[in-house]
């Protein structure tokens, strides 16, 4: 039997823990973007939350190291693209270490001077207004300038490691 009382000392051992536990967490794919210098740029995240309804706002979690980092923080603008299960071609496309231009595929347009894909679930522009530090990542904060959202849409859920269909989940 394990005893969960046990706190862990391996640091190596706890971060394992931290990551298996949270691959089965079950959460919405969203591709964040932005416009620097007449380039798009754009990552997956799962670490988007609201974070109040006034003003309304969100919040991001983006890895310092990622290719968005920089040029969102010099905008001071992104878009929080919810993508669907209809999307799952541009996940995986944004994800490929071969996709020289993550926005060569999906219906890409331009919301309040950021990338949206049209086919997203939602979308939402934000001006950033706050940016933290915390570990590896930056905690991002946007005010909502604009956001348009599809009735017909399934969220794209990922979990363990997998893109899953929350719409055959069974009822309880």
């Amino acid at each position: 039997m394990v005893d969960h009382n046990e706190i862990p000392q391996d640091r190596d051992a706890l971060l394992t823990a931290f990551r298996d536990a949270m691959r089965h967490v079950a959460a919405t794919v969203y591709a964040i973007t932005t416009i620097h210098a007449g380039q798009r740029y754009g990552i997956l995240a799962t670490a988007v939350s609201s974070l109040s309804f006034d003003p309304p706002s969100l919040l991001v979690c983006i890895n310092r190291a990622a290719s968005l980092h920089g040029p969102l923080l010099a905008e001071q603008r992104f878009g929080v693209n919810v993508l669907g299960l209809g999307n799952r071609d541009v996940a995986e496309h944004f994800m490929s270490p071969s996709a020289t231009d993550r926005f060569s595929l999906g219906a890409w347009e331009e919301l309040a001077g950021v990338p949206v894909l049209a086919t997203a679930q939602s979308s939402f522009a934000c001006s950033l207004v706050h940016a933290h530090d915390f570990g590896t990542h930056s905690i991002f904060i946007g005010e909502l300038l604009a956001a348009h959202h599809r009735q017909d849409a399934t969220p794209l859920t990922y979990f363990d490691r997998n893109y899953i269909d929350i719409s055959e989940a069974p009822g309880r």
